[in-house]
């Protein structure tokens, strides 16, 4: 194991959240986009082994959120062993051997479940999302999805959390319903199902931040059929979208 920082080094030395290649969040669930951009960090070794973590206050004001946010995703990653905090010295990144391998059976079998169930869900309710979205979403709508689409595109070739851009395109397909039932369905799905997905990540050693290419075809293929109010293509689209996003799921997902 490398040495550890000096205890006694000055603050202000320490590296920069800009230095070690996070991104701001500028989305909702924030808890969750700050654990996330850390997460990336650490797998991609931009927060390599031993590095002491920016304080609380350097990461609130770097991700523009409370440092009980922050509290919260660092929590997270002590609970799956990827940082430890030391008494009187800071927060360092553990290594590698420490990240965490084997979930119990139970657990994994529930979130699972929770998955699962979520994608099932997801099946009779965004196509028609797209489908009333297709009907009556407006040129602001366009411009949001448009917005998210470009994220996703950018995050994936750049290698960066992709996940709030993933998402985000489906909630404005939601705002686009006109309907706010409709919008607060998928807000409760991105909550059930990014935990679920955050457990199915660790035990299959994947990176968050990576989507395929055919999932962000699939997404350009649907704003274009919504941008043309072709509502039942957009329907058929956004169906076939999510049977694929199961199918692409449940083959990567480790056995238990």
């Amino acid at each position: 194991m490398h040495p550890l920082p000096d205890i006694g080094e000055d603050m202000a030395s320490l590296n920069s959240p800009l230095e070690l290649g996070l991104e701001p969040v500028r989305h909702e669930r924030f808890a969750e986009r700050v654990y996330e951009s850390l997460f990336h960090a650490i797998k991609t070794g931009k927060l390599a082994t031993d590095t002491r973590m920016p304080s609380e206050v350097q990461l609130a004001s770097f991700f523009q959120v409370s440092r009980p946010v922050v509290r919260q995703a660092l929590d997270r990653l002590r609970q799956d062993q990827l940082i430890e905090s030391i008494r009187g010295s800071g927060t360092y990144v553990r290594a590698s051997e420490h990240a965490p391998v084997a979930v119990s059976n139970t657990r994994v079998g529930t979130n699972m479940s929770d998955l699962i169930h979520g994608l099932e869900l997801r099946l009779v309710i965004e196509p028609e999302c797209a489908y009333l979205a297709a009907l009556r979403r407006t040129s602001a709508d366009l411009a949001r999805m448009e917005e998210m689409l470009t994220g996703f595109e950018n995050a994936a070739a750049n290698g960066d959390v992709a996940h709030h851009f993933d998402f985000g395109f489906h909630e404005a397909i939601g705002q686009a319903t006109a309907n706010p039932r409709m919008t607060q369905i998928l807000k409760s799905l991105e909550h059930d199902v990014s935990h679920a997905i955050n457990l199915w990540r660790h035990m299959a050693q994947l990176k968050p931040w990576r989507r395929t290419q055919d999932a962000i075809d699939e997404h350009r293929a649907i704003y274009e059929l919504i941008k043309q109010q072709d509502a039942e293509g957009a329907r058929r689209a956004m169906r076939s979208h999510v049977e694929k996003a199961r199918i692409r799921m449940l083959d990567a997902t480790p056995e238990i």
